[in-house]
């Protein structure tokens, strides 16, 4: 089976880099944004090049004018079956939050966030 990629959007350096060395640690490439203009970017140049992210983990409100609801659904509408984890300290908003997606509240176990990108990937992991 190919190796799973996913994108990590968080702002705060340090939370990112975890999320990402944790994630990694369970056999997952990982890409990583820390905006929302870096990660719809980051999209924009994978389609290009015919490239895809298999998930989604973002915050909600990020550093500047791109949120992590924008983000999630301009994922979506490259891909419009991804699966997407909200983490973010702030509410959650059920008309923003995509279809199918997932949402975990700051500060997250990272067994939490394992279990619940498993599910979602329907676990392929």
């Amino acid at each position: 089976m190919a190796q799973l990629t996913g994108l990590v959007v968080e702002d705060e350096w340090l939370l990112r880099m975890e999320l990402t060395e944790e994630l990694g640690a369970s056999g997952w490439l990982l890409r990583e944004a820390g905006s929302g203009e870096e990660a719809l970017q980051l999209v924009e140049d994978l389609q290009a090049q015919g490239g895809r992210i298999d998930f989604l983990v973002t915050d909600i409100r990020l550093g500047g004018p791109v949120d992590g609801w924008t983000v999630a659904e301009a994922c979506r509408e490259v891909w419009p079956a991804l699966p997407v984890l909200y983490v973010s300290a702030n509410p959650i908003d059920q008309i923003r939050q995509v279809h199918g997606s997932a949402f975990l509240s700051k500060p997250v176990q990272v067994s939490n966030l394992l279990a619940a990108i498993k599910r979602l990937i329907g676990g392929a992991a």
